[in-house]
């Protein structure tokens, strides 16, 4: 089931992130911008969704709605449960549709190679690279609707 997160679920979803995202640390030389969120505002903002199996949770997704498109900020799922990712997605392109929106967009890390690449399989096509954030982005974006 993919909800949006509740507020006394913050704690959980930076846990989660942290978990997610700690093998890249090494491969990026520090850590990404997501680990360090504020996951509070997120879900206040009604911008962090999840995805609960069984209680607990497996995965999460933050989204910003745009006047064009739908920007997909931050994908992560549990180390051990990664074919959740998919699942996430599809409801990402989903929540564009139903939001009238008729593109997903998103930007990960130059050193990701095996994030773009899964993105690229997705249908996602690369639209630029550029510094941000003290990163090397690499900008992705996929027509939905």
């Amino acid at each position: 089931m993919i909800r949006p997160a509740r507020p006394d679920e913050a704690p959980l979803l930076r846990a989660l992130v942290g978990r997610a995202y700690a093998p890249w640390v090494p491969v990026v030389g520090r850590r990404p911008t997501p680990m360090d969120d504020d996951y509070e505002a997120r879900v206040a903002a009604g911008e962090a969704w999840v995805l609960e199996e069984a209680g607990a949770l497996r995965g999460l997704v933050v989204l910003v709605e745009r006047a064009d498109h739908l920007l997909l900020d931050n994908v992560a799922v549990e180390p051990a449960r990664k074919g959740n990712g998919r699942a996430l997605l599809d409801f990402v392109e989903a929540e564009a549709r139903r939001r009238g929106l008729p593109e997903v967009r998103l930007y990960t890390n130059e050193k990701m190679e095996r994030n773009i690449a899964l993105y690229a399989t997705r249908g996602y096509a690369e639209t630029g690279r550029q510094d941000g954030a003290g990163f090397r982005r690499v900008f992705m974006a996929k027509r939905v609707g």
